[in-house]
């Protein structure tokens, strides 16, 4: 039976470790969720909302400081994959391209991941790096899902123009997921559309 998302995020919710290479990735005996997008924004604030934990996932001050793929159990019913921001990074070159190729390997090649979360600042709307993420994962044949952040910082109508945008650009893209959810971890607005959204993956 799939749980309700608001009771499955009301449980336990610990953090696992954060791995740098693919082989000190924790076993795959979880369904996984991966949580992608530009650096700043707002993987962590979401991570948090949606498990109601201030502090669980730490956003760093600088954007692109994350370096490590870092995994959160819920309830031991699901992983919670917090993944480094990409698009800008105060850090050497090599180290850019180093977490970058760990990244790209993880969406490739990870059996247990159930879907990405791809956020999309709602005041920028789809930027050529992501779709260069989304072409990466329609070639892996991973589903991945159009989440929009920061929704409380535009106006309404602003937001359903960003909606049409992103609906209309993701039709070329086989493995996206259909539904747009539109979210802001500062007013919980879409907060308990998306946990009913992932609880569904629970079921394995």
């Amino acid at each position: 039976m799939t749980l309700t998302g608001n009771y499955l995020f009301a449980q336990p919710c610990d953090f696992i470790m954060g791995a740098v290479a693919m082989d000190a990735l924790p076993a795959p005996d979880y369904p996984e969720i991966a949580f992608a997008g530009r650096s700043n924004v707002g993987k962590s604030s979401l991570i948090n909302a949606l498990t109601a934990r201030r502090g669980l996932a730490k956003a760093s001050s600088e954007p692109g400081r994350t370096q490590q793929i870092n995994f959160f159990l819920l309830a031991e019913k699901l992983m919670l994959v917090d993944l480094p921001g990409y698009g800008y990074a105060k850090a050497a070159r090599t180290e850019v391209k180093r977490w970058t190729h760990l990244v790209k390997d993880y969406l490739a090649g990870r059996p247990n991941l159930r879907r990405v979360l791809l956020l999309i600042d709602s005041r920028h709307g789809l930027k050529e790096v992501d779709t260069g993420i989304m072409e990466l994962l329609d070639e892996a044949a991973v589903s991945y899902q159009i989440v929009l952040t920061k929704a409380d910082k535009i106006k309404p109508k602003e937001l359903e123009a960003v909606v049409e945008s992103v609906r209309a650009a993701f039709k070329k893209h086989p493995a996206a997921h259909p539904e747009i959810i539109a979210t802001s971890a500062h007013d919980r607005n879409g907060i308990e559309m998306l946990r009913n959204e992932l609880a569904k993956l629970t079921v394995r």
